[in-house]
């Protein structure tokens, strides 16, 4: 009997049906140079990271991985001269299958959030595959938390309130990054933001299976995304957590954990198991799954109710994680 996949949200139906021209479920490598030009550089120049002023924006170039090039970080600090107490740091890593994106890939979101409560941001630009496959991605993304942390004074923001966050894939690494800053015993975040992460390479859930060709991520595009990090290593026995974090066999000692996804797009089934998991190990998670939300709902459809809602309840959780 074939799966029958859960509705869209009526307002994000509609909404999809007018940009399902400019999206691509079953994602290969052959749309891979196309999604770059889409998202790369060129484009980010044109975005106004100051939010009209709101921020002082600066990029820096910092130590990479021993070996490995420097990575790019785009630093954004309140203008706001009253701001003179340690603020929140929030570390932003971005989106885009692990093969396309910069530090400015929705970063805005953090930017809104950080205006709200006052915080700085730290977006990082890590190496992307298939050129960089595992595990270059994440040692970046724990590279430049290594530099934010041991400069966090210099960039007027607090040691003790630095949250991870992130989106789709970036989502996934920033999962990751939890998992390995615990096991390194490196800088401990006092949150972690999963927003509909990317986080099980094995591919083969119900929802995965539910949501082929629909929405705005499927699991051809999965298996490709996964496939460009790990090679022929996919859907194996041998992937560490820190390459795909469902695979971790012990998710206790993390930080605070808030995780969203929509219920009709493919990361649905991991990303509640992976709640899931954190409560059975004894952790702190908080889960929204949006009825009717596909993958990245909220960024392709801003305006939708179910959209507002999503990114009111992240501002709610941050809000509450940074003042306790």
């Amino acid at each position: 009997m074939p799966l029958v996949p859960p509705p869209f949200d009526p307002e994000l139906a509609a909404a999809l049906e007018l940009i399902k021209d400019g999206t691509t479920p079953g994602f290969t490598l052959d749309d891979l140079d196309a999604a770059r030009r889409a998202a790369g550089p060129e484009l980010h120049r044109l975005l106004d990271v100051t939010l009209d002023g709101a921020f002082e924006a600066e990029d820096r170039a910092v130590p990479g991985p021993e070996g490995a090039p420097d990575i790019s970080l785009l630093l954004c600090r309140p203008a706001s001269t009253r701001l003179t107490a340690p603020m929140p740091v929030i570390y932003h890593v971005h989106g885009g299958g692990m093969m396309t994106g910069t530090n400015r890939t929705g970063v805005t979101e953090a930017l809104a959030w950080a205006r709200d409560l006052g915080a700085v941001v730290v977006s990082v630009e890590y190496r992307l595959a298939p050129e960089h496959p595992y595990p270059a991605p994440v040692e970046d993304v724990y590279a430049g938390l290594l530099w934010t942390a041991g400069h966090v004074e210099e960039i007027g923001g607090d040691p003790d309130r630095i949250v991870v966050a992130g989106a789709s894939s970036g989502g996934g690494l920033t999962a990751a990054l939890a998992l390995l800053t615990r096991d390194r015993q490196g800088p401990r975040p006092l949150g972690q933001l999963l927003m509909y992460p990317m986080l099980d390479d094995r591919n083969d859930t119900v929802s995965g299976h539910q949501m082929v060709g629909l929405g705005a991520w499927d699991r051809t595009a999965n298996e490709t995304a996964w496939t460009a990090l790990l090679g022929d290593r996919r859907g194996g026995p041998d992937v560490p957590p820190y390459a795909a974090p469902a695979r971790a066999t012990d998710l206790s000692g993390l930080p605070p954990a808030f995780l969203d996804v929509g219920s009709a797009e493919t990361f649905r089934d991991e990303v509640v198991g992976y709640a899931s998991r954190i409560w059975q190990a004894g952790g702190a998670a908080e889960l929204h799954v949006w009825p009717g939300g596909f993958h990245g709902f909220d960024a392709l459809a801003p305006e939708a109710a179910l959209s507002r809602s999503a990114r009111a309840a992240r501002v709610t959780w941050l809000r509450r994680l940074l003042t306790r």
